[in-house]
């Protein structure tokens, strides 16, 4: 592994980190089995399948990282999972970090141009994916996917009818060598914990996304500390219903559960219906979700049919939420609305149980980890007073180093004294609490999920028809924005919006790579740098959209 490959912190702050023991010097096996050692018998995860102890899910770890190992995955070697809420997605992961192996986190909507990205970029060995899932078959994008990466080995189906020629999940669970012996070469694969755990998309500001390296002394403090701020305890029954892939969910609700000694729900559904049914027959205490599924929950008309007042408090993430969600969530649930801004890369920030609803109407919170930096910055770097805008920067024991294999990105991305540069507008009070006013880089926040508008962009100008394009995100109250595509069509073209969209689709492109809207224009305007003008633009679509 090289330093351009994955960057490292530098040597001053990586001392420092472990000199005071913010990093604890753990593997994410290590927490894992901790907690499994300390609550054998206490329920562990629920799915849509059924219920798993702590030791049954151990066992189901330790069974497949055994098999993986005699597949002949080695130490750092990379391996795509692309799991949805399933209890598979629990003892999968953990399996992989037991082995040494580097996880790619994928979500199951990412689609063949993705994946076959993630691929090239990771030089992957495995990928670990369902046979199908909801509408999804993918058999077919195996085929394609397998036959254009011909380094990925070991493809392995999970909830598979027939094997199709291909390893199962299953058999290699049921089929594994569990012996002594080997048990001991399992002990003898534990990484070490300044080490890769797993790489995480997350959107660049340029070309296809980009994959955040995380170790496991980042992730297990980056955990620790969300865990401590909004008080999660072993009396807790907390509900997933974002993707397990999405860092919110990973780190906040599997992980966060996991490591004090929770129970797990995960929820693979949207529907507000299944989410209050769900609550009602746990007795579930906590929620992590997107801002769109809250609001669902607080309009939805059976809401006074369910039994809720089991549930404390929501962690609503991934993208911002407005004051109105808030206070609904306060008078119609009862609950503590907990507030947070995060990302891939580390950043972590939160509200507190304790802090008025106006305060989590207005700010994020503040950083979780109270050994991490967050400084707000002028263009030329320098801090500025609280209550002032500016881009918000952070470094810490919890914050990633860089990007895998981009370092042109990463010479963008941190200050020379190793701070992150989130490209996100902010302004900190005098509490040190946090709140976004806009946004330095090109992506646009569809409930949670961030994508690149430049991924977009290549992928429609490459139509016959089109002569330009520049694509900006639209606000809406449920999702907080959608894709809307601003054409420039060749001369007499005739284009329409489902020709663009069947384009897309037969170019491999992902549902998150869909224009929702797509205005033909004239001609896209320009800055004064001869570069699309994006403000102008989302000025236009919401213009148009109040009028509509």
């Amino acid at each position: 592994m090289t330093q351009e490959e994955f960057p490292t912190h530098r040597k001053e702050d990586a001392a420092r980190y472990s000199k005071f023991r913010w990093w604890l010097g753990m593997t994410l096996g290590d927490m894992f089995d901790k907690t499994t050692d300390l609550y054998p018998n206490k329920e562990a995860v629920i799915d849509d399948t059924g219920r798993l102890s702590y030791a049954q899910v151990r066992e189901k770890a330790d069974r497949l990282a055994v098999s993986l190992m005699e597949l002949g995955i080695q130490p750092q070697q990379r391996v795509l999972m692309q799991l949805p809420n399933w209890g598979e997605f629990v003892y999968t992961y953990f399996a992989l970090q037991k082995i040494g192996a580097i996880v790619v986190l994928l979500l199951p909507r990412h689609a063949q141009l993705e994946i076959n990205h993630f691929c090239q970029l990771t030089g992957a060995v495995g990928w670990i994916v369902p046979e199908k899932y909801r509408k999804i078959g993918y058999l077919p994008i195996v085929e394609d996917v397998g036959r254009a990466n011909p380094d990925l080995k070991h493809i392995i189906l999970v909830r598979s009818e027939s094997a199709h020629g291909l390893k199962t999940l299953e058999s290699l669970i049921h089929d594994a060598d569990l012996s002594d012996e080997r048990r001991a070469e399992l002990l003898e694969r534990r990484p070490e914990p300044t080490s890769v755990a797993h790489l995480g998309p997350t959107g660049g500001t340029t070309g296809l996304p980009k994959v955040a390296p995380r170790t496991h002394n980042e992730l297990i403090c980056n955990v620790e500390y969300k865990v401590r701020s909004w008080e999660l305890t072993n009396r807790d029954i907390c509900v997933a219903v974002t993707p397990a892939g999405h860092d919110m969910t990973f780190t906040i609700a599997i992980c966060g559960s996991i490591f004090s000694f929770g129970t797990l729900v995960l929820l693979d559904s949207t529907m507000p219906e299944d989410f209050c049914r769900v609550v009602q027959a746990e007795r579930a205490t906590c929620a992590v979700m997107a801002p769109a599924l809250g609001i669902r929950v607080v309009n939805f008309p059976g809401l006074k049919d369910y039994d809720m007042c089991s549930l404390l408090k929501m962690h609503v993430g991934g993208a911002p939420s407005t004051p109105d969600l808030i206070r609904s969530v306060d008078e119609k649930l009862g609950c503590i609305f907990v507030n947070g801004l995060g990302s891939t890369e580390g950043l972590n920030i939160m509200t507190r149980l304790d802090y008025d609803l106006d305060t989590i109407c207005s700010t994020s919170g503040r950083p979780c980890c109270p050994y991490s930096e967050y400084r707000i910055v002028d263009k030329d770097g320098g801090e500025l007073p609280r209550n002032t805008d500016g881009e918000l920067i952070a470094k810490g024991p919890d914050v990633f180093a860089g990007y895998f294999k981009a370092p042109e990105e990463n010479r963008a991305s941190f200050t020379t004294d190793g701070f992150f540069r989130t490209g996100d507008l902010a302004r900190m009070d005098e509490f040190g609490n946090i709140r976004l006013t806009g946004r330095i880089k090109d992506v646009i926040n569809r409930g949670g999920e961030n994508i690149n508008s430049a991924d977009i962009e290549k992928l429609i100008i490459e139509h016959p028809d089109v002569e330009d394009v520049a694509v900006v995100g639209m606000p809406d109250k449920e999702l907080g924005e959608r894709i809307c595509a601003y054409v420039q069509p060749t001369s007499c073209s005739e284009l329409s919006f489902e020709g663009i969209v069947l384009f897309l689709k037969n170019r491999g492109a992902s549902a998150l790579q869909l224009p929702e809207r797509i205005e033909f224009i004239d001609r896209i305007p320009l800055t004064k740098a001869a570069k699309a003008d994006k403000a102008a633009l989302r000025d236009d679509i919401t213009k148009k959209l109040a009028e509509e």
